[in-house]
């Protein structure tokens, strides 16, 4: 119950977040909201980790794979590709081509088991799930 209260509230803070990156990058740009975005969240993560306990910095190079560093850069991108979006396509449709490509994505990387997750069987259900994601995508914009 827990995980399902926290993916809802996390979909609220993705798009409020997201218009939010938007307007900043408006009165200045991509790159100025980009840094500020990173910025302030790692003082709140620095705060809070001098809260809860220090744990060393080094112990993120322990990770087995390297490629896993490049989370951060991500996450630059990520914050591009949001604020170029949402301005060209406006939030809603913006957020369901978001959502429908990371749910294709993250299906296929649980699929074939990429990244170190648990590997999952094709299912049809599944994929009849994101092509009902992807009508749903054409209804929003179609005009008459």
């Amino acid at each position: 119950m827990l995980g399902l209260i926290l993916c809802l509230i996390a979909g609220v803070l993705m798009s409020f977040q997201s218009i939010f990156n938007t307007r900043i990058a408006e009165v200045s740009n991509v790159w100025v909201s980009n840094t500020y975005v990173h910025g302030s969240g790692m003082v709140v993560c620095l705060i809070i980790w001098l809260i809860t306990g220090r744990h060393s910095f080094t112990q993120i190079l322990n990770v087995d794979n390297k490629i896993y560093l490049l989370a951060g850069a991500l996450g630059v991108a990520i914050i591009f590709s949001v604020v170029k979006g949402i301005s060209a396509l406006g939030p809603s449709y913006a957020v369901m081509l978001f959502l429908t490509t990371q749910l294709i994505t993250s299906y296929c990387i649980e699929v074939f088991g990429l990244f170190g997750t648990d590997k999952v069987d094709f299912d049809m259900k599944k994929l009849l799930g994101i092509v009902v994601m992807i009508l749903g995508i054409i209804l929003f914009k179609w005009d008459k």
